[in-house]
């Protein structure tokens, strides 16, 4: 872990319903969700910390107590766990608490990522900071966060990571328009959102992580809203492009989608077949239902 970062803070938003896993997200965080033991918005908290980053915003809404109850101590199952001598799952509970300096501010109204970014502007104060997107996990050798302040040092401009998808499926995504200037590396000159196969002007999609510098607030305030009253980042990001450098970097490592059922399971599996508890067991039964499907 860096220990001296120009990029100091990280903003979480984490204040969606999360209605593609209701009923599961009725009264709980779809951010609580486990990947097979862990919740979701602990992979990118660990993340941040992998990145130098200890100072950590979260942006919430109704019904996400349990994202700050998850990060607090819990005296009472801690006794409970040192008096039945269960030391490693002590432990387990006691990094979680203490892994960094986790801040919470409310939205109290559900006005688009771009207003839940706006949001940590008093907290952020003159600094460059990260945004990583709550529904993303991204397992790499170097942490996604990491990648792009690196990219910040070198170039003091606001940067985005970027994945390679397949050409059909840009419809679904916001894509890169710019040109290469380093190896996975491009100047920014606009983000198309959602663009035909046809009208896309390459396959680069937004991964879910940020580094920006604090001018992105000012751009943030004098967006209009859009579709649903929602104030959009990716609308003050193109507004911001015309006036500084931005960068857009190539992922080195794999994105998992965890923000959908599909993706939700995929990922799930793969964890799973990693874990030294059950990939064995878990292997097994993949390929006697692969026997059974046919």
């Amino acid at each position: 872990m860096k220990t001296h970062n120009t990029v100091r803070k990280a903003v979480i938003p984490a204040a969606g319903f999360g209605t593609r896993f209701l009923p599961a997200t009725k009264s709980q965080p779809k951010e609580m969700l486990p990947i097979v033991d862990t919740p979701v918005i602990q992979y990118v908290v660990e993340e941040a910390v992998a990145s130098g980053i200890t100072d950590i915003l979260m942006v919430i809404g109704k019904g996400k107590r349990a994202i700050e109850e998850h990060f607090d101590r819990s005296f009472q199952l801690e006794h409970q766990l040192e008096r039945q001598g269960k030391i490693k799952e002590l432990e387990v509970i006691r990094r979680v608490s203490n892994i960094a300096t986790i801040h919470f501010v409310w939205q109290k109204e559900m006005l688009g990522l771009g207003h839940a970014v706006l949001c940590a502007r008093h907290h952020v104060g003159n600094e460059p900071f990260a945004v990583l997107l709550g529904d993303t996990v991204i397992g790499s050798d170097v942490p996604a966060t990491q990648q792009l302040i690196d990219v910040y040092d070198h170039y003091r401009g606001s940067a985005v990571i970027l994945e390679e998808i397949e050409r059909e499926k840009v419809t679904r995504y916001g894509v890169l328009k710019g040109h290469e200037i380093d190896t996975g590396l491009y100047q920014v000159e606009d983000f198309v959102e959602k663009p035909s196969v046809e009208e896309a002007p390459s396959n680069l999609a937004f991964a879910g992580r940020y580094v920006f510098t604090p001018d992105i607030f000012g751009f943030l305030e004098n967006t209009p809203p859009g579709k649903g009253g929602e104030i959009q980042l990716t609308d003050a990001m193109r507004a911001m492009v015309k006036h500084q450098a931005m960068y857009g970097k190539t992922l080195a490592g794999k994105r998992h989608d965890v923000g959908n059922k599909e993706g939700f399971i995929k990922t799930n599996l793969e964890f799973g077949l990693k874990d030294p508890e059950i990939s064995d067991q878990l292997k097994a039964y993949i390929k006697q239902l692969a026997r059974e499907i046919g």
